[in-house]
């Protein structure tokens, strides 16, 4: 369906809601497993207390709370909002998996005086051996440990499913776009471990930033690595906005009165977003006009960072260009 004939269903419905689609085997935001000495009320609390700084971060987007006034009250008083908790044997020890009541930690941040913009999404790690094998949960642990450590979620390629997946010698766009759809993340860490060092790069939603770790064993290695994942996920995706700011988006590969639908649903849908209305289309594109919280380029990143958007081409008369992932 052209877009001309396409606009006409598009109006005709409006804004309609987009429900939210997680990866499957995905684990809630406000879940997380976390190291624990023993059994005793004391190594409990303590867990509970490390469980919460990861969540609470989580919340925030990434961002550092430890200097807010109430924080160090807060974590003493996590107990009280554990909604369940379990012991698990792990390689290394004793771990305690640990799920939060929702509604809670989003009081907390809100008291906290930060803005609550929900977790991000998770980061998909697709981290390939010397052999080129991809590696598996175990030996990325120290790596998912540093990231959530920072406020992170990150998932794992399905094992039976990563022959045609990116690696960082080859990340063609089309490859890219579909383990988005698959993941519904925008967020994709390729790596290559060379002995003691690893080469990244971090695809968020288009732009790709790369880097070199070194360590003296691979745990030093994966640790580095996760920090400056982190560092770098920070620096663009926690932009804190205030004043509203008017600006134009073009969205291509926009196919059908479904997309549409969907992809408003999706703009409805961030916080950031406060009002969105079409000037013009082309194609299989359209040009909108936004008000939002953030400068246009920030919010791109920010709606790339889903996986049903990524980055496109440059528009002459846009701010910020996306291409809908359907």
């Amino acid at each position: 369906m052209r877009l001309s004939r396409l606009l006409l269903v598009c109006f005709m419905l409006g804004f309609a809601p987009l429900l939210s689609v997680h990866a499957q085997g995905q684990v809630s935001p406000y879940t997380v497993v976390v190291s624990v000495a023993d059994t005793s009320d004391a190594a409990r609390d303590s867990a509970f207390a490390d469980a919460l700084a990861q969540v609470l971060a989580r919340t925030a987007g990434g961002q550092d709370l430890s200097n807010k006034p109430g924080y160090a009250d807060a974590l003493k008083s996590a107990a009280g909002i554990v909604q369940q908790y379990q012991y698990q044997r792990a390689t290394t020890g004793l771990s305690l998996q640990v799920t939060f009541d929702q509604a809670a930690v989003q009081r907390t941040v809100t008291q906290l005086g930060v803005a609550s913009t929900g977790p991000r999404p998770p980061v998909l790690l697709l981290v390939r051996d010397e052999d080129g094998s991809v590696m598996n949960r175990d030996a990325l642990a120290p790596l998912a440990q540093a990231v959530a450590a920072r406020g992170y979620s990150t998932v794992l390629a399905d094992p039976v499913k990563t022959g045609d997946t990116p690696s960082l010698a080859s990340a063609e766009p089309d490859q890219l776009a579909a383990v988005a759809r698959q993941y519904k993340t925008g967020l994709i860490l390729l790596g290559q471990v060379h002995g003691s060092s690893a080469d990244w790069m971090l695809v968020s939603g288009g732009p790709q930033q790369r880097w070199t770790s070194n360590g003296a064993n691979s745990q030093a290695v994966f640790t580095d690595a996760g920090n400056g994942l982190a560092d770098r996920l920070g620096k663009q995706l926690n932009v804190i906005g205030s004043a509203t700011v008017d600006g134009k988006l073009w969205i291509s590969e926009v196919n059908s009165a479904m997309d549409y639908a969907n992809l408003l649903g999706v703009l409805r849908a961030d916080p950031n977003i406060r009002q969105v209305s079409m000037l013009s289309a082309q194609g299989d594109g359209m040009l909108l006009a936004v008000k939002a919280s953030l400068p246009m380029d920030a919010l791109a990143n920010s709606l790339a960072a889903g996986g049903r958007l990524l980055r496109g081409d440059t528009h002459s008369d846009a701010d910020a260009s996306l291409r809908w992932v359907h």
